[in-house]
């Protein structure tokens, strides 16, 4: 009796086993099949429609439904990798998720295929509902879909086979020991529902892998609009921008006068940065205007550019924080593009669109006014726009945060009221106008970086779009606030550099900065967040000193 006991308990034990051992190649044949239902709606997209890329479309759904606090969190802690870091956590969830369906699938059939059912359903409608869909969008994740059901289907059907052959305790004689003949003929049939598990998901494996990545891959470079931007030559700017002698100062760790494309500060909600072709692109100008208008990009070189230089400032920028940058743009006057449409009376607001669908409300003053820069940029210092900074054609507006003025990919202006229309930031609880809080920044000594004794440089930048900075104050522990130098100022668009010689003794200290402007106005002291208008406050940080 104990002996038969003891062999019942051994059969338990490898059921357990055995069991735990198929639930993982359930999960297995749901992550394939999810990679084939993937890379199915690739290779169909590269052939309807190459927006109709699932893991893009909900990327882009989970980007506009997100509420604002958990972007800007986003933006603070991966900075210009967000995009990086949303890709990679959709991609774990497909891959939870496929794997969650394939255990579903063998143990309560058809769970599993309604799973991937429910998840391309999801993804048809997240492309459908994006800007710019075409009328076969609806193709790919539907195709994906099918082709990731069947592969489950047969995946997990030859995944029961082999289960239902495997020896070691169904086939258990009542002394509580296998059976030699059962033993015998179980084995070729394990061996062939095993063989044929492994085939089939090698194939469906590998060939979502190559399909998938091929298809992207070409998508991405089929016509690519990096070589043609690489190209293009831009026509010489009818006026060039005068830097002054001592616009730039020559200190270690201080940011450079002009920021270079390759570290100048990207925001915006495109998952993917979108390709345009500048010979297909068009600008429409339309709503509340005399007639509409349809500019081509040769349309806008022929209205002849002219060289601004303009401090650009993201809405989401901390106190001291880097979304800060300025630059020499190419471009022409937004007032002129206007005045092409003619625009009514009773008009405030224009709402300009990216080709993604993203819309930003500008006061229409701030795109007429004479005496403002408002431009469409086509050129970057001194080459076309990067890609990812809204080639081929962009909005800056010196002045206004990015959110409510500085569209990249740019395909519509339409002039309207903003009591008619609202931007896309508006109803995610920021303001619908924001002119830039003038501030300053303490870029040397780093925070948390320990300095010697001795006499040292403080320094840093400080900008008041449309106004200038008159002066910059410091301030170190309790003592009096004492002048720093400043840079000559290009123009009252751009920063300032300023410095101020310190003689630094050993101890901890801290170190605040404050502007003036030209309006005698002092940097807001009152920290305030980035919702819903921009964060304010004066910097103060930590110095070490050795």
């Amino acid at each position: 009796m104990a002996q038969r006991s003891t062999a019942e308990q051994r059969g338990t034990q490898t059921r357990r086993r055995g069991g735990k051992r198929f639930l993982f190649w359930a999960a297995l044949s749901g992550v394939i099949s999810g990679l084939v239902f993937l890379a199915t709606a690739e290779l169909f997209a590269l052939i309807f429609a190459r927006s109709a890329s699932p893991i893009l479309a909900v990327g882009g759904f989970v980007i506009d439904i997100v509420p604002q606090p958990f972007k800007e969190f986003a933006i603070a802690t991966f900075g210009e990798y967000d995009k990086i870091a949303l890709l990679v956590g959709l991609g774990l969830a497909v891959v939870i998720a496929s794997a969650i369906a394939g255990i579903l699938q063998l143990l309560r059939p058809p769970l599993g295929v309604i799973a991937l059912v429910v998840a391309g359903a999801l993804s048809t409608a997240a492309i459908v509902t994006r800007a710019g869909v075409t009328a076969l969008a609806f193709l790919p994740p539907v195709l994906g879909t099918i082709a990731g059901s069947i592969i489950i289907v047969l995946l997990i059907r030859r995944l029961t086979a082999w289960k239902a052959s495997a020896v070691p305790a169904e086939m258990v004689d009542r002394k509580g020991e296998k059976t030699e003949a059962d033993a015998d003929d179980a084995k070729p049939s394990k061996a062939l529902g095993r063989r044929q598990f492994f085939l089939l998901a090698g194939i469906a494996g590998v060939s979502a892998v190559i399909v998938g990545i091929a298809s992207r891959t070409v998508s991405m470079t089929v016509g690519s609009v990096a070589t043609i931007r690489e190209a293009l030559k831009l026509p010489a700017p009818k006026s060039k921008v005068t830097v002054p002698k001592g616009a730039e100062l020559d200190i270690p760790g201080l940011t450079k006068l002009i920021t270079p494309n390759k570290d100048f500060y990207r925001v915006d909600t495109a998952l993917t940065v979108p390709t345009i072709d500048p010979s297909t692109w068009r600008l429409v100008i339309d709503g509340m205007v005399d007639k509409r208008v349809e500019l081509s990009f040769q349309d806008i070189l022929d209205m002849g550019l002219d060289e601004y230089a303009i401090t650009m400032t993201c809405v989401s920028n901390e106190v001291g924080g880097g979304l800060v940058g300025n630059a020499m743009w190419l471009g022409v006057p937004l007032r002129d593009v206007l005045k092409k449409a003619g625009v009514k009376s009773g008009a405030d607001m224009v709402l300009s669109k990216s080709v993604d669908g993203y819309t930003a409300s500008t006061p229409l003053s701030a795109l007429t006014d004479d005496n403002l820069d408002a431009i469409l940029a086509v050129g970057m210092n001194g080459e076309p726009l990067p890609l990812e900074h809204g080639f081929p054609v962009r909005m800056v507006v010196p002045g206004l945060y990015g959110y409510v003025s500085a569209t990249k990919w740019l395909t519509e202006l339409k002039v309207t009221t903003f009591e008619k229309d609202e931007a896309y930031w508006t109803p995610r609880g920021y303001s619908a106008e924001a002119p830039i809080k003038f501030a300053s920044r303490v870029d040397t000594p780093k925070v948390g970086q320990a300095v010697d004794a001795g006499r040292i440089p403080i320094a840093g930048v400080a900008w008041a779009q449309t106004v200038g900075i008159e002066r910059v104050e410091v301030k170190i522990d309790e003592g009096d606030w004492m002048p720093a130098t400043l840079s000559a100022p290009i123009n009252e668009n751009t920063w300032v550099q300023w410095f101020m010689e310190w003689d630094a003794t050993p101890g901890t200290h801290y170190v605040a900065v404050r502007a003036i402007n030209k309006n005698g106005d002092t940097q807001i002291e009152e920290r305030a967040p980035i919702a819903p208008n921009g964060s304010s406050g004066w910097q103060r940080s930590l110095v070490r000193v050795n």
